[in-house]
This record gives C-alpha cells, structure tokens and sequence, in this order.
C-alpha cells in the first residue's frame, strides 16, 4: 500500500498561485524524473598520461569528478557549445 500524501493548507494555497509557466515547468521536471534511466556503457579510452593527470588535476581544482567533466564536454561538443578538436576558439 502506498503511504498517503498530505499537503498543507498553505501548500494548497500557494498552488492556486502558481503561473501557466511555473505549472508547466513543473509538469515537465516531473515527466523527467518519470523518464526510464539511461544506461551508461563502460569504455577503454587511451589518453596520454601527462594528459590524463592534468585533467584529473585541473577537474579537483573544480570540485568536479573528471569522468563528469569528460561527458559534459561530449554533450557540449554534441550540441554546438564546445569548439570541436583541432578549432582555435
């Protein structure tokens, strides 16, 4: 049995507030948080190790796990907002 969700009077009353945009908004986050999840697949990638540790490096500086920085590069790269190899931004 699922546990019984219950919501403040002024909960309630702040939703009756809430602009087309804001519902839509969160209409859209929680058909995401819905969503199946995407299966991540190991890879072998060969990367110099001079390379390798000044990324690892530069990435703790940040307070960013390398291998999140590595996908985040492939999305931006996937969607225009990373110059691709070999350009001079």
């Amino acid at each position: 049995m699922k546990p019984v969700q219950t919501f403040t009077t002024d909960y309630l009353a702040l939703t009756h507030t809430a602009t087309p945009e804001q519902v839509l908004r969160f209409l859209e986050d929680f058909r995401l948080l819905q969503a199946p999840a995407v299966r991540s697949r190991p890879i072998s990638l060969r990367v110099p190790e001079p390379l390798l540790a000044a990324f690892k490096q530069r990435c703790a500086l940040e307070g960013i796990p390398y291998q999140v920085r590595i996908k985040e590069l492939m999305r931006g790269w996937l969607e225009g907002t990373t110059p691709p190899a070999g350009s001079n931004p």
